[in-house]
């Protein structure tokens, strides 16, 4: 490339390697809002979430949703045009993120070309980027090597490798990322999904990682069954979770439902009380 730059490309190998470091990171605004998730805690929660959009949309639809893991990391926004990865930026506050283009370049989980063809003209990709937990145990041992700073948990690891002015650490750290869902999206040429199930399937297709062990349910019920199941299967994730989401399948309901100021009405987590541990207290030294 140093001797023929024109044969340079966006998908360079060595635009993973990270160059010089930035002095600040521009601000981006998101075109659709990227707004947290609404909570329930109980079967009876989901249920009064199910009926509210039942009463909104005053019409029979199929009342199928698209399950999978609440990834405990960092949301992070992905654009692609001609299939180009051109943009990534923070959720920040829903409406501005920070543009962390060049530190993104360095995850190799994250397609800088979509693979295959015929992919949407324009696609925001939306996901989490994350650190495995193996992954995070090694990270501290080698800073507690190198005397640095431990970090206290993966999501901490994480959310600060990323936001590192100098790329280079980026790029030598065990990052992630696992696609959840679209945000916005210029279908032709390609056809348009009407499933959440379909997009997530065109994005594994499209070289995405996506959440582990996700499900459809056919009922709130099933979703409740499945969030259970999680929970008891949640030291065996790879990654750290802190609960299970419902997102309504049907995209023309999801569009139709819309959001309120701070969250979808189509979709819900259903959050896991905080992990517990006991603590033996061995001294205490009076100075």
């Amino acid at each position: 490339e140093a001797e023929h730059p024109e044969l340079k490309t966006p998908a360079s190998p060595s635009v993973r390697v990270g160059g010089q470091p930035l002095t600040a990171f521009k601000q981006v605004r998101h075109e659709i809002p990227m707004l947290s998730l609404d909570n329930v805690f109980s079967g009876e929660e989901l249920q009064a979430f199910e009926q509210r959009m039942r009463d909104r949309l005053k019409r029979e639809v199929s009342f199928t949703f698209c399950c999978e893991p609440k990834l405990d990391g960092l949301a992070v926004s992905l654009l692609y045009v001609d299939g180009q990865l051109v943009q990534a930026a923070t959720r920040g506050d829903g409406t501005t993120g920070e543009e962390i283009t060049e530190n993104v370049r360095t995850i190799k989980a994250i397609p800088l070309s979509l693979r295959g063809e015929g992919w949407p003209a324009r696609l925001e990709v939306r996901g989490e980027v994350v650190m495995y937990k193996k992954d995070f145990a090694a990270l501290n041992e080698k800073q507690e090597a190198l005397g640095l700073k431990t970090f206290a948990n993966p999501r901490n690891a994480a959310a600060g490798t990323l936001r590192q002015l100098d790329i280079s650490i980026t790029a030598s750290r065990p990052l992630r990322f696992l696609a959840y869902s679209l945000g916005e999206a210029q279908w032709q040429p390609a056809p348009a999904c009407t499933l959440q199930s379909e997009a997530m399937a065109r994005l594994r297709e499209y070289g995405f990682l996506t959440p582990p062990d996700g499900k459809l349910c056919e009922s709130v019920q099933a979703v409740e069954d499945y969030a259970q199941w999680v929970r008891e299967h949640r030291p065996q994730f790879r990654m750290e979770i802190d609960g299970a989401v419902a997102k309504l399948d049907n995209l023309e309901a999801q569009q139709a439902l819309g959001f309120t100021a701070r969250a979808p009405r189509f979709a819900v987590a259903f959050k896991f009380p905080a992990e517990q541990a006991q603590t033996l207290l061995k001294d205490i030294e009076i100075q």
